[in-house]
């Protein structure tokens, strides 16, 4: 494990929050960078240390499995990293503004159709 400065370790942690907050990393990967790059821990100790199993962890590594919002914030707050709402990463399709009429000449769903 590289040894960090306070601010080293800092801009470690922005990173992998940002990464998984845009999408870049997984939950899995983003825990994994935590346990190893952070802490240098193996996952046993590191299971250990956040009371859970090893095979718990390795599914969350993996991003298998379906850990409860507990078992991820447990292991945020380790880190001093708390679980929140962030944007997707992708974009919604929005149609254009000011588009009046339907695309397609097909009926509306829920509206008569048209006498022609």
């Amino acid at each position: 494990m590289k040894e960090y400065t306070p601010e080293g370790r800092q801009a470690l942690l922005e990173d992998i929050s940002t990464q998984h907050a845009t999408g870049n990393e997984t939950l899995g990967t983003a825990v994994r960078r935590l346990r190893f790059e952070v802490t240098g821990l193996d996952q046993e100790t590191f299971a250990l240390m956040c009371k859970m199993s090893t095979k718990a962890l390795y599914q969350i590594e993996k991003d298998k499995g379906n850990p409860t919002l507990s078992t991820i914030d447990a292991i945020m707050r380790k880190f001093g990293l708390r679980l929140g709402l962030t944007r997707a990463p992708q974009t919604i399709y929005t149609p254009p503004l000011g588009q009046e009429k339907p695309a397609s000449n097909a009926p509306i769903r829920g509206t008569k159709p048209r006498r022609q």
